[in-house]
């Protein structure tokens, strides 16, 4: 049985320049050359244009994003915002002058001229992502649990916000990935996703829907068997079952109620970055035995690791075709 194959490149890219992610992440022709090489490579879609793909909103809402220690990812430190107060009615950033959010996207542009074939997206967060990042992961936790409406008319800020980002990508002739990890069970219980969040990622997934005219992606790492009703209520057409969830059951409940839903099944990352051919091959058979019945999946690796040799990409690749 043949599967598409789909790895995920992200800080990988810097690998391909030999340059640190935060180097790479901070230069435009970096960034460009290392997703360009790696795309020649791998002939991966989506080419997701972008090293710390959750920073950039809350750097143009005016976040601070710490260059790391070797080869480490940038992360954002301190949180913007010291009380949730601080946080709710703020103006949307400004696509066109915040942060690196211009430069990611003429860099998608170049992407798009040069490789052709491609399919270029820029990231795009969403709202309890870009919260984690602005308030904290710890701060949020309390805020959720002692401000809940507060916390729910910020998510839809922050979800609403995001038309100006998704309407800039759209003018540049680019696509959206959508991304919401930071959302998933255990970081978020099923019932403040449930109440809470579920209403704001419909926003949010809506608002980028409407700008690029098709359904979109929503990309979300952990264990979301949990939330999986919910997720499929967004109305998105693509899921992520990742090694961290009951695979079987997810691929089978979600093939059973939505069958048009493409869901990308992921390779557990430390065999797909550290495995040899024997691990990496059983790794590829466990999934097409999850998949076997469910025609509407693909096989991905989940975030390449930096440390990742293309060989390991390579023999999935082979194995698969």
């Amino acid at each position: 049985m043949k599967i598409p194959f789909s790895p995920s490149v992200y800080e990988h890219a810097a690998r391909w320049v030999g340059r640190t992610p935060w180097e790479t992440s901070q230069d435009p022709d970096l960034l460009f050359e290392g997703h360009r090489r790696a795309w020649l490579e791998y002939r991966h879609a989506p080419v997701v244009v972008g090293i710390d793909i959750y920073n950039l909103e809350a750097e143009a809402y005016g976040a601070m994003v710490q260059r790391p220690d070797g080869h480490g990812i940038p992360a954002v430190h301190p949180p913007l915002y010291a009380t949730l107060d601080e946080a709710l009615g703020r103006a949307p950033f400004d696509p066109a002058g915040a942060g690196r959010i211009a430069m990611v996207i003429e860099v998608g542009r170049r992407l798009a001229a040069a490789l052709p074939k491609a399919d270029v997206r820029i990231p795009v967060s969403g709202p309890f992502s870009m919260a984690v990042s602005l308030r904290g992961l710890t701060e949020l936790c309390a805020d959720l649990a002692l401000r809940p409406q507060d916390m729910a008319r910020w998510l839809m800020e922050l979800a609403a916000n995001q038309a100006g980002f998704c309407q800039a990508i759209v003018a540049a002739g680019l696509d959206v990935a959508f991304f919401e990890s930071a959302a998933a069970p255990p970081m978020l219980s099923p019932r403040h996703f449930h109440e809470i969040e579920l209403p704001a990622l419909r926003r949010a997934i809506d608002t980028a829907a409407a700008a690029v005219g098709h359904a979109i992606p929503c990309i979300m790492g952990g264990d979301t068997l949990l939330i999986l009703d919910d997720l499929l209520a967004t109305g998105t057409e693509f899921l992520v079952c990742n090694v961290e969830t009951d695979q079987q059951a997810f691929v089978a409940r979600a093939g059973a109620t939505h069958p048009h839903v493409k869901i990308r099944v992921n390779m557990d990352p430390s065999i797909v970055a550290g495995g040899d051919r024997q691990a990496i091959c059983q790794e590829i058979d466990r999934i097409l035995g999850i998949t076997a019945d469910h025609p509407n999946c693909l096989l991905g690796t989940g975030c390449l690791p930096l440390e990742t040799p293309p060989e390991n990409v390579r023999i999935i690749r082979e194995y698969v075709s």
